[in-house]
């Protein structure tokens, strides 16, 4: 027997009741009823491990891993065989290349193991990992590079231990590529690395996990350690493994599936002139994007729904549908088998497309823009039985794979209120709580239909029109899309929607988690859901370039030098290509105290504490509550990691950890937590966008980065404390979803450096937002504008500090002269705000000095 599965195993639970594995189908989750992990294939027979809601002891005692998953995209389940098309070696995902501070990961000699009666000391070649390249761990960022051994000084809540997982992130040197089936345990399944010790005479190899002994069917018999190194998973800590084949039920190759997935623009027609013409520029420079392949609809909803047909090239026409019900099948029957052509092809119908959005015309009865009759679900019913196409009655209970993931992309000026799915335009209604209860169901029955026939619903809003998010969150959560609000159909709409269109989104995802034994998974926080052992489909996801917060804790003392994760992200390309991206870390343990808090990488600490923090704060007035959590956090920190001051209560703030209170102070008063943001809906996309977002956009929602523009078109980064302000500078503040573009008083004075200022800031500003989805608003203003209020209010309020404590966090003030700083100083209009120093010490804790 092979020992090489044909198929990438799904979902191992070992069959040592002691080993842990954790496999996390990357799919939305509504709260978790009762579910258990996947069955692998019978190659690796398992236990089946039951995952109760409300228990968190597995049968044997040992406890199991709570997963608290945010909105997301869909449900995976095991992949079906790939199909024969081209595909790269680093598969497209889609957010582009991070620029992360994070280092790689630490190594050390190799480990020695004992297993039975098996000695390794004789004829063994050591793990290879002498020879991991540099900066090959940024998929897996830990929050520290060493694990304590003590179990009471290691799982310390307020600090905690964890990982960010993001599955497509691309790096500047990509995974080495395999095509074969890879070695895997015969007891786990983990898969042979980087890190695994060699019986060079016989092949054998001991998997880091379970210490078992497998064979490799003799590949791994050689002469030396160095003959080893022709085996890519031997010689790096990450590889992907890549299987092609035309054994997919329903797949049409084509050449390149992301430029034949159809999109289906969905258009709110219930719109005033002004947003509408807003609109109808966005819209056309949306198609003019297009790749030439690309196949487009067009859909309008308002009282009935309007399907564009694109055969008439002289005059916009559409087949009307009534709104107030999901279509009969035989009105879609009669729209699939007529004459019309309702997708076509970019470079056959772009004239067509541009002469449709010039005929639309604004809303014309005297109604209020949130009491007009939207049938915004039945619009989106239509769509999906476009794209399904005339065959969709003879392929019932088989998703169809096309090719790529079709989009529906809905452009909303208003909420849901007519038709199914919708709720009464007024909260006075007598039967609002039930209707809204049955419209949340039927949208997400809605996406999840749209989920099985791999097709992702993007709901971009825009408008003053509150378009009550949770009605139609559930909809893009269960697709796998996102819902994304913005201030008009301007700028930014028109970027995210030619954003939306291009992600490319791999299927089928599931992430397996494998650690050493002393490590226990309490809480995966991010776009995905625990798999399912009754379900049997194939699901897709638009997951990749988000991230999975992973919080561990020690089982015991650990007695071990190292410890060991292995990290497999199960997913099917834009190609059709199946991929296995296995990713192996190895951490070594420490004693000491400090030496682990040396390790501790504050930024990946902060964002993980956040996650887990925004995960509870469902809405602001529990976010009012998890600010005191913060502050709990800081003082106990102080308390078990840092220092008494002699003769006194205060404890000194770790100094290993000197950027981490700063951070969770931005965290604190910011828009995830703080008052910044006024409407319950703005708060609601803002927390699903971060509980998933990547580890970039995530660091910059909690904390922004500030840059000060300088003489020459240059930019220096400061601290974010209100002490750049200064009336001769222009500065640039990235919050990851705004980027502010502040002008000071004196600059302005000056137009032509005016000018050229807000030019090279514009121009960084989109640079630095090249790739972001969603695309932030970028806002400029003076100073002493009312929209400054925006770009203070984010900035660390430090003008009431002392001078000295002003320059040692902001030394950037030495520069200026004296009467520059006075000048400074009389700019500050008081308020009540604590800087970050007096947040600190009404905690009892001495804040770290600047590292």
């Amino acid at each position: 027997m092979s020992n090489n599965p044909t198929q990438p195993n799904v979902g191992f639970i070992p069959s040592n009741p002691e080993q842990k594995q954790t496999p996390i189908p990357i799919l939305p989750p509504p709260p978790p009823p009762s579910t258990s992990i996947l069955a692998p294939p019978p190659r690796f027979p398992p236990p089946i491990l039951q995952l109760q809601k409300d228990h968190t002891s597995s049968a044997n005692g040992s406890p199991v891993p709570h997963l608290s998953t945010p909105p997301g995209p869909p449900v995976f389940t095991s992949p079906v065989r790939p199909a024969a098309i081209p595909f790269r070696t680093s598969p497209a995902s889609p957010q582009p290349p991070a620029r992360s501070s994070a280092s790689s990961l630490p190594t050390s000699s190799p480990p020695r193991y004992s297993n039975g009666s098996f000695d390794l000391q004789s004829q063994v070649s050591g793990g290879l990992e002498d020879h991991i390249p540099n900066g090959e761990s940024s998929f897996v960022l830990f929050s520290a590079h060493k694990v304590l051994k003590q179990k009471k000084q290691a799982n310390v809540p307020s600090l905690g231990f964890g990982a960010l997982v993001s599955p497509g992130r691309e790096v500047s040197t990509g995974p080495q590529v395999i095509q074969r089936d890879p070695h895997r345990c015969q007891s786990c399944g983990a898969y042979a690395n980087i890190y695994c010790n060699i019986l060079l005479g016989s092949g054998q190899w001991q998997c880091v996990i379970c210490r078992k002994l497998n064979a490799s069917d003799g590949e791994y018999i050689a002469h030396s350690k160095e003959d080893l190194h022709r085996f890519p998973e031997l010689s790096s800590p990450m590889v992907d493994y890549v299987q092609t084949g035309t054994k997919r039920p329903g797949f049409v190759p084509v050449s390149d599936s992301r430029m034949s997935a159809p999109v289906v623009l969905v258009i709110d027609e219930c719109l005033d002139e002004p947003h509408l013409q807003h609109l109808q520029s966005s819209l056309h420079a949306f198609v003019d994007s297009l790749p030439p392949t690309t196949r487009l609809g067009i859909i309008l909803y308002g009282r009935t729904v309007s399907v564009y047909d694109f055969l008439e090239e002289s005059v916009a026409s559409a087949d009307v549908l009534p709104g107030d019900k999901s279509p009969s099948e035989d009105s879609l029957k009669a729209l699939l088998y007529g004459t019309g052509i309702y997708l076509s092809p970019m470079h056959a119908s772009l004239a067509v497309a541009h002469s449709i959005f010039s005929s639309l015309t604004p809303y014309k009865l005297n109604v209020p823009e949130a009491s007009r009759d939207r049938c915004l679900g039945t619009a989106v019913e239509v769509a999906l039985a476009i794209i399904q196409g005339p065959s969709a009655d003879l392929s019932r209970g088989v998703v169809k794979r096309s090719g790529g993931n079709s989009r529906i992309i809905v452009c909303a000026g208003g909420p849901n209120t007519y038709g199914p799915g919708s709720v009464p335009h007024s909260f006075n209604h007598p039967n609002y709580p039930y209707m809204e209860k049955t419209a949340l169901k039927w949208m997400e029955n809605l996406g999840r239909e749209a989920h099985r026939h791999n097709i992702l619903v993007d709901i971009l809003c825009a408008g003053t029109c509150p378009v009550r998010v949770p009605i139609l969150n559930p909809l893009a959560k269960a697709s796998g899309g996102v819902l994304v609000l913005h201030d008009d159909f301007g700028e930014a709409f028109g970027v995210n929607l030619q954003r939306a269109s291009a992600r490319s989104a791999g299927s089928h995802g599931l992430l397996e988690l494998r650690t050493s034994d002393d490590i226990l998974i309490t809480q995966v926080v991010g776009p995905g859901e625990e798999s399912h052992v009754d379900t049997h489909e194939t699901f897709k996801n638009d997951a990749l370039a988000q991230s999975f917060a992973l919080s561990m804790e020690t089982k015991g003392d650990i007695k071990s030098d190292f410890v060991f994760f292995q990290f497999a992200i199960q997913y099917s390309n834009v190609y059709q290509a199946d991929v296995s991206r296995v990713v192996t870390v190895r951490l070594p343990t420490v004693d000491s105290v400090s030496g682990y808090l040396e390790s501790v990488q504050d930024e990946v600490a902060a964002v993980l504490i956040a996650k887990r923090t925004l995960l509870r704060a469902k809405n602001h007035s529990v976010a009012v509550d998890m600010r005191a959590t913060i502050d709990e956090r800081i003082k106990d920190i102080g308390l078990k990691f840092g220092s008494q001051l002699p003769k006194s209560k205060l404890h000194c703030f770790p100094k290993e950890l000197s950027l981490l209170p700063e951070l969770l102070f931005h965290l604190r008063r910011g828009p995830l937590l703080g008052c910044i943001i006024g409407h319950e809906d703005e708060r609601s996309v803002l927390r699903n966008l971060f509980l998933n977002a990547s580890f970039d956009l995530s660091l910059r929602m909690v904390a922004p980065r500030c840059l000060m523009h300088r003489e020459g078109g240059t930019f220096e980064e400061l601290p974010a404390y209100d002490l750049a302000m200064q009336s001769d500078t222009a500065v640039v503040l990235d919050h990851g979803t705004d980027v502010f573009i502040w002008l000071g008083a004196e600059l302005v004075a000056n137009e032509g450096k005016s000018a050229s200022a807000l030019a090279a800031c514009r121009t960084l500003a989109e640079e630095l937002t090249e790739f972001r989805f969603p695309a932030p608003r970028i806002l400029a203003f003076k100073e002493g504008s009312s929209q400054a209020r925006y770009f203070v209010s984010r900035l660390i309020p430090a003008h009431k500090d002392p001078p000295y404590e002003q320059e040692a966090r902001f030394p950037q003030l030495r520069t200026l002269t004296s009467e520059q700083r006075t000048k400074l100083k009389s700019s500050f209009v008081h308020f009540d705000d604590p800087s970050f120093c007096e947040w600190m010490r009404s905690l009892k804790v001495v804040p770290p000095q600047p590292s």
